[in-house]
């Protein structure tokens, strides 16, 4: 198997130009590479490469620091709040970390949420409300959110544990952000193959094919052990 030979700066001008990356976590963790878009830059096209070429969930993710100031709860959290039994639900994964999910959006305009148009508005107008809080305009910030957004709704919300909690392509992503130095506003889908995840090997020959640069989980969490990137 042949790696492709990309440097970090390679990783970072494309997600700034708003052209894809592709990250793979690890082979001891989900083993899956996900296609990645910066969110400041999504656009219907960008949306029906997610779905076509990608063809796993389309999620958009933040860090914690964001979803804590706009009053976010982990999807978890909302569950083993209530008294019933829905909680007996709330279990680990095979890879023993806890989920990123949060809520299920959508932007109030969209018509039934699900098509590409309706999916790159709702998530231009979630970049919108996440780069205010970044700029720390946070009550103009909560005030869009809560005044124009809905939940459930068909774009799933992620939010980084951070990368000393977890270690999944939500923090992956949004710890390239911070290197950067954009808000932390990511629209990403698993790579997926014919009835499994698209392997590792196949991942390279797209990347090589399209001019994709692809970039290692390990390679990330290095340059946070190194300081290079915040934990957002």
């Amino acid at each position: 198997m042949s790696m492709l030979k990309i440097n970090i700066d390679e990783v970072v001008t494309a997600l700034k130009n708003g052209e894809p990356i592709l990250i793979f976590d690890s082979e001891d963790r989900e083993s899956e590479v996900d296609m990645v878009f910066y969110a400041g830059k999504i656009d219907v096209d960008k949306v029906y490469v997610l779905r076509t070429q990608a063809g796993g969930l389309i999620c958009y993710a933040t860090s914690y620091k964001v979803a804590k100031a706009l009053g976010i709860p982990f999807q978890q959290e909302i569950i083993l709040k209530w008294d019933n039994e829905l909680a007996k639900l709330v279990k680990l994964p095979k890879y023993g970390e806890p989920p990123a999910f949060t809520l299920w959006i959508n932007h109030i305009n969209v018509k039934t949420g699900i098509s590409d148009a309706d999916k790159a508005l709702t998530i231009a107008k979630l970049h919108g409300v996440v780069e205010n809080v970044w700029r720390n305009n946070v009550e103009y910030a909560k005030k869009i959110f809560y005044n124009e957004f809905m939940t459930p709704g068909h774009v799933p919300l992620l939010v980084s544990r951070g990368l000393s909690k977890r270690r999944g392509h939500t923090e992956l992503s949004i710890a390239l952000t911070s290197l950067a130095n954009l808000p932390p506003s990511v629209v990403f889908a698993e790579m997926l193959d014919k009835g499994s995840s698209l392997s590792l090997k196949k991942a390279i020959e797209y990347a090589n094919k399209n001019g994709i640069p692809l970039v290692r989980g390990e390679d990330i969490i290095n340059l946070y052990k190194r300081g290079l990137i915040d934990d957002l």
